[in-house]
């Protein structure tokens, strides 16, 4: 198994800086705002021939809000995780109140603590370290991580005795399911529904994800990644900037799974919102699933009512299966494995270049293309061009002048066909180029005569 470290300290320090720093990525948030971390995140780390899984953790405080003892929680939680742990300071602050209550907290513990004082650009590093021994771990290791530097090194500090020969990356992650929705309507609840732990912190309070979180699951020997995301409002309700990375991260996410399954309240119905963000995942091409929550405790009126609008406002994503279920309690959620495999089969599902050009001949003769310029535009073969979302290329003359209106019935046609469920069908019409279109006929002198006779009535 690959040794796990966690790093962790107060907030603000360089906790997220250090983690994009080991795992060479951005996957984790960095901002001048104290308390931009919150879950525990997981990524893995290959530096110098060794391999290791590194979590990201929300800074430790004394402050009794309710979300900083739920992040409080998520902290303690990666510490009994790990292997050994990296305590990071910031020098520039100097030894903190918080800093001597976590090295304390830490003395305690049976795990191995490394002290990794950072933001020492441009310092002397043995000055600002020297206040930090009092903790009694040892001598504090010097890395400016803003800056990438004291990195390699830490990492062969970390493992200098230990045997860590190169692994294989498992590149297998299975089926990346990613949570979207509007803040609040419970997609980090049922993360931990699914996962049956504690996770991700759940607050009533809307917002409190800010980072795109992936965790490993098996169910019924099936490999998943879910995303827990950050709830996504109107742009026009947006002013925070660090709201706005949480938006960015989240639409990258989207574009990194496999599967969306899209969270809407069912207490609140299909607001305009669902719709914009629905619009987004159709353009991106991912497979889809819904998910109405907070379905228990309703009346039988307000489910009709629920169910009305649903039935008049979702019609445009009728190949997506819909499930009413209760993340909290857990009713229903289930069921939805069984739609997220469903979905994630038919964009993978390949269909021979016979059977597609056989689909298209039978659709275009209950349908013929509309006459453009008095000429019928010919669709002649169509083949597979790609997954995720299915991709149908297909071939013929003046397909340029094909309108959408034709293409969409194409696409619900292909759909229907090959029974599709939970993935749109994408389609790209390709025509073949004229050999003699830049080429001029050369005229016999017969037929300059008669050009010329018939130019004399050309005014």
């Amino acid at each position: 198994m690959l040794p796990v470290i966690a790093i962790v300290g107060r907030p603000n320090v360089g906790k997220s800086t250090l983690f994009n720093c080991l795992t060479s990525s951005r996957a984790a948030i960095v901002s001048d705002m104290p308390g931009m971390t919150r879950d525990r995140q997981y990524g893995e780390a290959h530096i110098e021939n060794r391999r290791f899984i590194v979590i990201d953790t929300g800074g430790l405080t004394e402050t009794h809000g309710e979300l900083d003892k739920l992040t409080m929680k998520q902290s303690l939680q990666a510490i009994e995780d790990a292997d050994k742990i990296l305590f990071v300071v910031d020098v520039r602050a100097g030894v903190t109140p918080a800093d001597q209550s976590i090295a304390k907290l830490l003395r305690r513990l049976d795990k191995k603590v490394y002290l990794v004082a950072n933001k020492t650009e441009g310092l002397d590093a043995g000055a600002v370290t020297a206040d930090f021994y009092q903790f009694g771990m040892g001598q504090p290791f010097a890395i400016a991580a803003a800056h990438n530097s004291g990195i390699d090194d830490l990492v062969n500090y970390l493992f200098a005795a230990d045997e860590m020969p190169i692994d294989t990356p498992d590149t297998d992650q299975g089926i990346k399911l990613a949570f979207v929705g509007r803040p609040n309507v419970g997609k980090s609840t049922l993360t931990n529904r699914m996962l049956k732990e504690d996770r991700v912190v759940v607050s009533e309070t809307p917002g409190t994800t800010r980072d795109s979180i992936f965790v490993p699951l098996e169910h019924h020997g099936t490999q998943y990644t879910l995303i827990d995301t950050a709830g996504l409002r109107r742009r026009g309700k947006v002013f925070e900037t660090e709201e706005k990375f949480s938006v960015v991260k989240t639409l990258q996410s989207i574009q990194a799974a496999h599967v969306i399954l899209f969270m809407m309240d069912a207490r609140e119905g299909v607001t305009d919102q669902d719709l914009r963000l629905l619009g987004f995942i159709l353009e991106s091409g991912k497979s889809l699933v819904v998910a109405m929550n907070k379905w228990d405790g309703m009346t039988l009126e307000e489910r009709e009512t629920t169910r009305s609008g649903i039935d008049r406002r979702l019609h445009f994503v009728s190949f997506a299966r819909i499930h009413m279920i209760s993340a909290l309690h857990g009713s229903g959620v289930g069921e939805l494995f069984d739609s997220i495999n469903e979905a994630y089969e038919s964009a993978s599902k390949k269909i021979s270049t016979s059977q597609l050009t056989e689909m298209l001949i039978s659709i275009v003769a209950a349908h013929q293309p509309p006459l453009v310029q008095g000429r019928r535009i010919k669709l002649r073969y169509a083949h597979m061009g790609g997954h995720h979302p299915p991709l149908i290329i297909i071939h013929g003359n003046q397909v340029s002048a094909l309108p959408d209106s034709y293409i969409r019935y194409l696409s619900n046609s292909f759909q229907d066909r090959l029974k599709l469920v939970g993935t749109p069908v994408k389609i790209e019409c390709k025509s073949g180029e004229n050999p003699y279109k830049e080429k001029r006929n050369t005229l016999t002198p017969a037929q300059h005569r008669k050009k010329m006779r018939l130019m004399r009535h050309v005014r």
